[in-house]
C-alpha cells in the first residue's frame, strides 16, 4: 500500500524552485531569491538539493547557489514547492507522485507553469504520477506517515478549491492519496492570506501521533492567533488512528520581528525537517530565537538545530516550509 512517510524519515533530496517572476514579487524579487538560495546551501550541506528553474534565470542562480545543488529546467512561476510539488510516497522500494490539481490557491494568483510542477518532477524522476481527486496544496496537509493527517477546512473544504464536495467525500480521497486512516480537521481562517490559512504555519507533526502547535501570545487577539488557539483544543481532545491522545506540546511565537508587514509569517513551526538537520527560521529576538531552537532541539535530538535569517520569504506570507520539498528515500 502506498504512504506519504513523515518528514523526519529518510530524504533521498530535497526539492526548491528558483522565482524569477517580477510581476509576482517586483521590487522583492531580489532578496526572495537570496532567501531561496541562503535555504537551498544550507540544506545542501545534510542532503542533496534540487532547484525547479526557468532557463531564463539560470545565470542569477548560478550566482547565488552553492555548487552541490542540482539545477533542473523545470517552468516555474513562484518559488513555494511545498504546494505546487507532488506528494511522493513509497511502498517497499517503489516511489511514485501524486498532483493535488494546484490552481494557484483558488484562482489567486497566475500559475500556467506552476500548475504542472508536480507532474514535471515526477517524469524527470521517472515514477509514476496520477492526480488527486481534490485540489489542495501541500502545506494544507501534515502526514504523520503512521495513519494521521491534519488540515484546515478554511483552506481544503473552500469552493474555491473543492465546490460541491461535502467533507467525507474530500477526507476519503485525501487519506486515499496519503495512505492513512484517520483525518483531524482544524479551523483555519478564510479570506486572510493567500492559502486560506495552512496548517503547517501552525500545527506540525514532529513523531508519529506528536504534534507541535504555536500557541500565540496572550496580547495577540487576530484572526490567525484566534484559530491557532482554537487548534490546540481540538488536537488536546482528538485522538489517533490508534484510538491514543496526540501527544500535543506548544511553543510560543517571537513577540517581536524585523519586519512591519501584516503579511509576515512569524512562524517558528513553519520549519524543514531534513536528514540530520532542522532548519528553521530565526526573527532577531535573541531570548525567543533561542528558546524556540532549544525547544526544537529537545524534540529531534539527533539533528542539528540551524537557525536562519529568511525575513523575505516571510515577508511573502510563507516560510521554510513552504519553499521545500522531501523526497523520501527507499
Amino acid at each position: 500500500m502506498w504512504r506519504a512517510p513523515g518528514e523526519w524519515e529518510p530524504h533521498a533530496a530535497t526539492w526548491q524552485a528558483f522565482p524569477g517572476s517580477r510581476a509576482i514579487w517586483g521590487r522583492d524579487l531580489t532578496g526572495v531569491q537570496e532567501d531561496v538560495a541562503r535555504i537551498a546551501n544550507t540544506i545542501a550541506a545534510f542532503e542533496p538539493v534540487l532547484m525547479c528553474i526557468n532557463p531564463v534565470d539560470v545565470p542569477r542562480a548560478r550566482g547565488l547557489l552553492s555548487g552541490e545543488i542540482t539545477m533542473v529546467e523545470i517552468p516555474v512561476d513562484d518559488f513555494w514547492m511545498r504546494d505546487t510539488g507532488p506528494v511522493f510516497r513509497v511502498a517497499g522500494t517503489a516511489t511514485s507522485a501524486v498532483g493535488l490539481n494546484f490552481n494557484g490557491w483558488g484562482e489567486k494568483q497566475r500559475h500556467p507553469h506552476d500548475a504542472s510542477v508536480a507532474e514535471d518532477i515526477a517524469a524527470h524522476l521517472r515514477v509514476p504520477f496520477e492526480r488527486a481527486g481534490f485540489v489542495a496544496e501541500g502545506g494544507g496537509i501534515e502526514t504523520d506517515g503512521s495513519g494521521n493527517l491534519m488540515a484546515t477546512r478554511s483552506s481544503i473544504l473552500n469552493r474555491n478549491r473543492n465546490p460541491g464536495r461535502s467533507q467525507d467525500e474530500v477526507t476519503a480521497e485525501m487519506l486515499g492519496v496519503y495512505g492513512a486512516t484517520n483525518l483531524v480537521w482544524l479551523p483555519g481562517v478564510r479570506g486572510q492570506d493567500i492559502t486560506d490559512d495552512h496548517v503547517d504555519s501552525t500545527s506540525r507533526f514532529v513523531a508519529p501521533g506528536a504534534v507541535l502547535v504555536q500557541e500565540p501570545l496572550a496580547e495577540r487577539q487576530d484572526a490567525f492567533s484566534s484559530t491557532a488557539r482554537r487548534q490546540l483544543q481540538v488536537l488536546r481532545s482528538a485522538t489517533t488512528a490508534d484510538g491514543d491522545p496526540f501527544s500535543v506540546t506548544t511553543l510560543p511565537g517571537p513577540r517581536r520581528v524585523r519586519s512591519n508587514n501584516p503579511d509576515f509569517l512569524d512562524s517558528y513551526v513553519n520549519f524543514a525537517i531534513v536528514n540530520g538537520a532542522v532548519i528553521m527560521p530565526e526573527f532577531g529576538e535573541a531570548r525567543a530565537d533561542t528558546a524556540a531552537a532549544e525547544q526544537i532541539q529537545a524534540l529531534f535530538k539527533d539533528r542539528e538545530v540551524v537557525q536562519i535569517n529568511v525575513d523575505n520569504i516571510q515577508d511573502g506570507g510563507g516560510g521554510i516550509h513552504c519553499a521545500t520539498l522531501s523526497q523520501p528515500a527507499i
